[in-house]
């Protein structure tokens, strides 16, 4: 089914209070009868601005890849092998990756941790993202060695202004406890080169999610980290 872009015309509040009251209610017998509320307030919206990203992408001239059939999470928690038995997320999802051959059927993988952005719809924490979250290591091996080959170019892909006036300092949600070996803990970077992810994100406020000008405004903050997303591609190898 084809959607078409002009659907989307913002987040309501609903959808958001939908996700207060599943929180609150995370169980079958709540969600299930409303299942209906589920899709008409989020699932389909999700879908619409999914599809209307990627038309802003495309005019950005960006190679983030929007589908609405691979870039949506799941509602559905996976809960084998999970202490929390809660079987629905009381989020919202969707993935960009970074693929610079757009000709090239690239199968996408929402485990796979690759190069790309993000955005997330919850209750006190709308945001949207990018970069390398949970790097694999030879990912995190080619960042600590192009930091040592060219510190300079590492520093003018990260903190590039444009990038910087839109998402502030690129970061990490996890760092070893010592520098790794074979890196000099002296290193003018060596807390950079302890990174287990390499991301940056901001918060979206209310009127930005509620907004139809939503996929525009992610478009072109996403254009901003162009330099950080070149960057981490040429670790790609």
């Amino acid at each position: 089914m084809v959607i078409e872009t002009s659907r989307f015309t913002g987040f309501r509040p609903e959808a958001i209070d939908f996700l207060v009251e599943l929180a609150q209610n995370n169980d079958r017998a709540w969600f299930q009868p409303r299942k209906g509320d589920y899709e008409r307030l989020l699932k389909e919206p999700m879908e619409a601005f999914v599809a209307a990203l990627a038309e802003r992408l495309d005019a950005h001239r960006l190679p983030l890849r929007a589908d609405p059939k691979t870039s949506i999470f799941r509602i559905y928690r996976d809960t084998r092998f999970a202490k929390d038995k809660s079987p629905y997320k009381t989020h919202l999802g969707a993935s960009f990756p970074w693929v610079e051959q757009r000709d090239v059927d690239v199968a996408i993988s929402h485990t796979e941790h690759a190069n790309g952005a993000y955005f997330h719809l919850q209750p006190g924490e709308n945001f949207a993202g990018g970069g390398m979250w949970q790097a694999t290591k030879p990912r995190l091996d080619a960042f600590r060695q192009a930091i040592l080959d060219d510190e300079r170019r590492v520093h003018a892909a990260l903190e590039d202004p444009a990038f910087l006036a839109e998402w502030g300092p690129v970061n990490s949600h996890e760092s070893l406890k010592r520098v790794p070996p074979g890196f000099p803990a002296d290193h003018p970077m060596a807390d950079q080169a302890r990174w287990k992810d390499i991301v940056f994100g901001r918060r979206l406020s209310d009127d930005e999610v509620y907004s139809r000008e939503l996929p525009e405004i992610l478009a072109t903050a996403y254009a901003a980290a162009t330099p950080v997303f070149r960057f981490l591609a040429g670790l790609d190898g």
